[in-house]
């Protein structure tokens, strides 16, 4: 059952106000990551309400945002909340089990990147930070 939506509310605002766009339908997952989604890259946080995503995941991401390196699009979808949205967004994680907090990278609909939680767990958010800076580098830009 998910947690009521004032309880993550100013979870799913630590990303929102940093410009990330919440995909909270299948429809909208669909948009952002499917045949049809725009060229260029996509970040794609499965955000979570466990303490690894708000003590490293949600400010490690905020952190690798700073540089000039970033992806096209930021795009979110909140585990154990949007449940339909997430499970259609791990169809396009290929290769990986379910993992919640992660984060993925996709460039031109593919798949390019991804972090697991167990990546997270442990790390703090400057070392989340370099790991996704490297991405950016790696496949944006």
């Amino acid at each position: 059952m998910p947690y009521p939506e004032m309880m993550v509310a100013p979870m799913r605002e630590d990303l929102v106000r940093i410009g990330f766009d919440e995909l909270r339908t299948p429809d909208a997952v669909d948009q952002a990551l499917g045949d049809n989604a725009p060229d260029g890259t996509t970040l794609l946080v499965v955000n979570s309400v466990c303490g690894c995503a708000a003590g490293a995941a949600r400010p490690g991401v905020f952190l690798s945002l700073q540089g000039d390196m970033k992806p096209d699009r930021l795009t979110t979808v909140f585990a154990g909340q949007d449940l339909d949205a997430t499970e259609r967004a791990r169809e396009y994680i290929t290769g990986y089990p379910p993992s919640s907090p992660s984060v993925a990278l996709f460039k031109d609909g593919h798949l390019v990147w991804f972090m697991e939680r167990h990546r997270i767990e442990g790390s703090s958010p400057h070392q989340i930070a370099e790991m996704l800076q490297g991405a950016y580098a790696d496949h944006c830009g």
